[in-house]
């Protein structure tokens, strides 16, 4: 799953992409800086499953390391061009946001045909196991997000925020502490909206699934992995166009009041990243 890319990619977007994952290749053989969703994390697979499900990976792999990795490459250098240029702008940070969406795209074009092949082969036991580990996923998420105060709840969006930052950029300062506060506490019921739309989109994956053999099976499950925004709550929808807009805002405001040092904290933080990515050896020899 792109535990957000999760969601491949300055700063927040970073964490999106690379889910504050400082280890590069060891997330790249996780798959978790390039598929969108995880079916190892919910699904038990048998040994002839597995088999498959290596071998199919070792393909996708190859593919995405020998096609996908260089225009990261190239992503990493407009991001690096903008941190020493003093340029993180609304504007420059829309345009990094979209071609990172895009290329979690490609791969979630890419990958679904066998993520489909996988979901049709299942038989009803493996369902229903399915089934019952993302209720438990959705209790525990609900249970850590929403259960909480909104006071609380904000508090912790904030401090979370804090030390994501601290990573790239360092200690954030009084004055940038409050202002990612700001932002959590302007965001206000989003862990609502969030579960919401994520429980709302279960629902329907399951309802599928349990549809597998049905001839329109690929076509929904295909919307469900590639399109999944057009399935989307309202609220969720509305919610998450006004969340992209404040990150942006908070990541133009703290980069305003950034000193010389975090600066170069980011600047070395993302020439690892590349230097990273540049190391990975495109060999069919990954496997989970």
């Amino acid at each position: 799953m792109l535990r957000r890319l999760k969601p491949i990619i300055v700063l927040l977007t970073l964490s999106l992409v690379l889910a504050g994952c400082n280890r590069v290749g060891l997330a790249y053989r996780n798959l978790d800086i390039i598929i969108p969703w995880s079916l190892n994390d919910y699904l038990d697979m048998n040994a002839g499953q597995k088999s498959w499900f290596n071998d199919t990976l070792k393909e996708h792999l190859a593919w995405h390391c020998t096609t996908q990795l260089p225009g990261y490459l190239d992503w990493l250098d407009r991001l690096q061009q903008m941190v020493d240029n003093n340029q993180v702008t609304d504007v420059a940070l829309q345009t990094r946001t979209e071609e990172a969406k895009q290329a979690i795209a490609e791969v979630a074009r890419q990958i679904t045909p066998s993520a489909i092949e996988l979901l049709r082969g299942l038989d009803d036991q493996q369902v229903n196991d399915m089934k019952q580990a993302l209720a438990k996923d959705l209790r525990k998420r609900q249970d850590e997000y929403l259960k909480p105060s909104l006071e609380q709840q904000i508090k912790e969006r904030g401090e979370r925020m804090i030390k994501r930052l601290d990573t790239w950029l360092g200690s954030l300062s009084p004055s940038q502490q409050r202002r990612v506060m700001a932002w959590s506490t302007a965001l206000g019921e989003q862990n609502q909206q969030w579960i919401g739309n994520r429980a709302h989109w279960q629902a329907q994956f399951i309802a599928v699934v349990e549809q597998r053999q049905s001839s329109d099976f690929p076509q929904k499950m295909q919307q469900l992995l590639v399109d999944r925004q057009s399935l989307w709550t309202p609220d969720y929808r509305q919610a998450y166009a006004q969340t992209e807009q404040a990150a942006r805002s908070l990541i133009v405001d703290l980069m305003a009041e950034s000193t010389v040092q975090q600066r170069q904290k980011l600047a070395q933080k993302i020439d690892k990243v590349r230097s990273d990515f540049k190391a990975l050896k495109c060999l069919r020899s990954v496997s989970v």
